[in-house]
């Protein structure tokens, strides 16, 4: 079985995680996996947003046992660290909204999995799980970057160092989801989110989560400079253009629509096609 599936739902990619044996744990397999599937999304023009889960009793379960006890030379880490880096990032900056439903346990890695989502959704039975230090490692898949800017170093902090476990109604109440729905509705809710993204203006979206990733690490004086060139960027596209029509209207916008005008859409799938 795939350790990924992918399948569609109009503008909607549903990414599952599906080895449920190994309570999707971030095995070599898993990663290449979800590699792939993310760098094929950021470039599919026909998606406008992606909601990501997990199938049976876990997101993510974090790390591979067997991985970290025989490939844990300097080198080997590096590498495979290295490239970690690669894919998450691709998630991080993905080019459209990214709705992930937490379905379970959220451990170490899998917790970093699922802060890489612009809106993350928990089930009743969600189990946010820091996990690291019970192992006497770092934090890592993005957990030191994402969870700070989400709710604060010093709750970040106090989460990480005491290996604190948060169910879904926690983590809402502390900021890293926003909202729980009962287990056999977080798909349907997460994939109803996802639907109400890739009905927006996804460009300028996509623009703004760009810009927003640099919020923290930049002055005031670059922050309206990068406000400065988007929005003379996105000003000049046809969502604007739409969105400004259907509001002069009294219309609700179709931005689908408008995204089907811009040159960049159709040279992407002349491209695909091969013409």
């Amino acid at each position: 079985m795939q350790p990924v599936t992918v399948t569609r739902d109009g503008a909607v990619a549903i990414v599952r995680l599906t080895n449920d044996e190994n309570r999707n744990s971030m095995t070599q397999v898993m990663r290449e996996a979800v590699a792939t599937v993310f760098a094929d999304l950021d470039a599919d023009v026909d998606c406008r947003a992606v909601y990501l889960t997990g199938s049976g009793r876990s997101f993510c379960a974090g790390g591979d046992l067997p991985m970290l006890k025989n490939e844990i030379d300097p080198w080997s880490t590096h590498s495979r660290f290295n490239r970690t880096a690669q894919w998450l990032t691709t998630m991080i900056r993905l080019r459209k909204p990214l709705v992930v439903g937490v379905n379970g346990f959220a451990v170490g890695g899998g917790f970093g999995l699922a802060l890489t989502g612009d809106v993350i959704l928990a089930s009743e039975s969600a189990r946010f799980m820091a996990g690291f230090f019970r192992l006497g490692v770092l934090p890592d898949i993005g957990v030191m970057y994402n969870l700070p800017r989400l709710i604060g170093m010093a709750r970040a902090k106090t989460f990480i160092f005491e290996n604190a476990t948060w169910t879904g109604r926690q983590a809402v109440e502390n900021g890293i989801a926003a909202a729980v729905f009962a287990d056999e509705q977080l798909d349907i809710e997460g994939i109803k989110r996802a639907h109400q993204l890739a009905d927006g203006p996804v460009e300028a979206i996509g623009l703004a989560k760009w810009l927003m990733g640099r919020t923290f690490e930049s002055s005031l004086d670059d922050m309206m400079a990068f406000e400065n060139l988007g929005q003379s960027l996105v000003f000049t596209s046809q969502s604007f253009q739409e969105g400004l029509s259907a509001l002069s209207a009294r219309r609700a916008p179709d931005f689908k629509a408008a995204s089907e005008k811009e040159t960049f859409v159709k040279n992407a799938r002349r491209r695909r096609s091969g013409q």
